[in-house]
């Protein structure tokens, strides 16, 4: 990607566009961001950084010479176009999947490189090969929309169906259940693929155990297994989010579930509180999407550190009436995964694989 002029705006006022924002200004230095732009009733901030968010209603102060980058969900691009080529913008670029793909692996190679910490894709590793025993598991719910993407499951797939108990029928395709054996199967409404992995923890046996979403699966080479040989965990491109990962989550979630996570680190492992405040406080990475492929010891330890801590923060915020805000045990947990793989990065080998999105 190069850019055919420094001085440009982007179109969006929120997560998504400032994250871009950000990749931006660190891959072309010389990259000018005039403003952030937004044509909707929404609450969106005055600045960002020192960079204005303006109304797209003051069109009469905005340089339509200036390419404009639609940073924003696809469904929108359309429909933005044709308000931005009203206004007489004739360069507009949508930022793609695969652009911010692109993006996003450069900037974190980057970033890590700055930090002094290991930024290894799974396509950089050697591969030889693999004679354990592998199964990835891909959460499906009676609540999944169907899939408008061509999807098939690859040989060391299966289905695994998350919040059985809570379910009026078992899903067709699927051959493991999360309410077997010891499980949270009926927390499923909170605690969403985490009654999966649960399972996972306490009744599957292969070596290395992946879970994955019937929408979002690792993008992975041909003999990716083989990776085990040297790996011990894989988890997905981390993504950045501005202006960390403690601000980002209370801006969109709860402060109390944040405290009461806090809280929890604090009494089980106040050995650790100081690394995860800073990590949390002045750190925008992590790995989204409880996605994962690791060795199975390495789960053991991690769900053994993890779910105490989530059990701690549900029994005493309980539940949420709003549905969304509810789930806030899936989304702590996407922040805890990705603390506890920088925390214990000198004790297991981390690669990383980039994902999709099915529609």
């Amino acid at each position: 990607m190069t850019l055919k002029n420094n001085k440009i705006y982007i179109f969006g006022a929120h997560s998504r566009s400032i994250t871009f924002g950000v990749y931006m200004r660190s891959l072309f230095p010389e990259t000018d961001i005039l403003a952030y732009l937004y044509d909707n009733d929404e609450t969106n901030p005055s600045e960002v950084d020192g960079v204005p968010v303006i109304s797209l209603k003051k069109a009469d102060s905005l340089d339509i010479s200036c390419p404009v980058y639609l940073a924003v969900r696809g469904t929108f691009h359309e429909r933005i176009s044709g308000v931005l080529k009203d206004l007489g913008f004739m360069d507009i670029i949508s930022v793609t999947p695969g652009m911010d793909t692109v993006l996003r692996n450069r900037y974190v190679k980057k970033s890590f490189a700055s930090s002094g910490r290991e930024f290894i894709k799974i396509d950089d590793l050697n591969r030889g090969s693999f004679s354990h025993s592998l199964r990835v598991y891909v959460t499906r719910s009676i609540f999944d929309k169907p899939l408008k993407d061509f999807f098939y499951l690859a040989g060391y797939e299966c289905f695994i169906q998350a919040g059985t108990d809570i379910s009026e029928r078992r899903l067709e395709g699927c051959t493991v259940f999360d309410n077997e054996g010891d499980n949270i199967s009926g927390r499923n409404k909170q605690f969403c693929e985490l009654t999966a992995l649960y399972r996972l923890w306490k009744g599957a046996s292969e070596d290395v155990i992946g879970l994955v979403h019937y929408r979002r699966h690792f993008v992975l080479p041909k003999g990716w297994e083989a990776c085990f040989e040297k790996a011990d965990v894989i988890l997905p491109v981390p993504l950045f989010v501005y202006p960390s990962l403690k601000e980002n989550y209370v801006s969109r979630h709860t402060l109390k579930t944040w405290n009461l996570m806090m809280e929890a680190l604090a009494g089980m492992h106040g050995s650790m509180l100081e690394s995860a405040r800073d990590f949390f406080e002045n750190n925008g990475f992590y790995s989204p999407c409880n996605m994962f492929i690791m060795k199975r010891e390495i789960l053991n330890d991690f769900c053994e550190w993890l779910f105490p801590v989530l059990f701690y923060v549900s029994d005493r915020a309980g539940e949420l009436t709003d549905a969304y805000q509810n789930r806030y045990p899936g989304f702590l947990s996407e922040r805890l995964l990705s603390f506890f793989f920088y925390y214990f990065r000198d004790k297991y080998h981390v690669v990383y694989a980039d994902k999709n999105f099915l529609n």
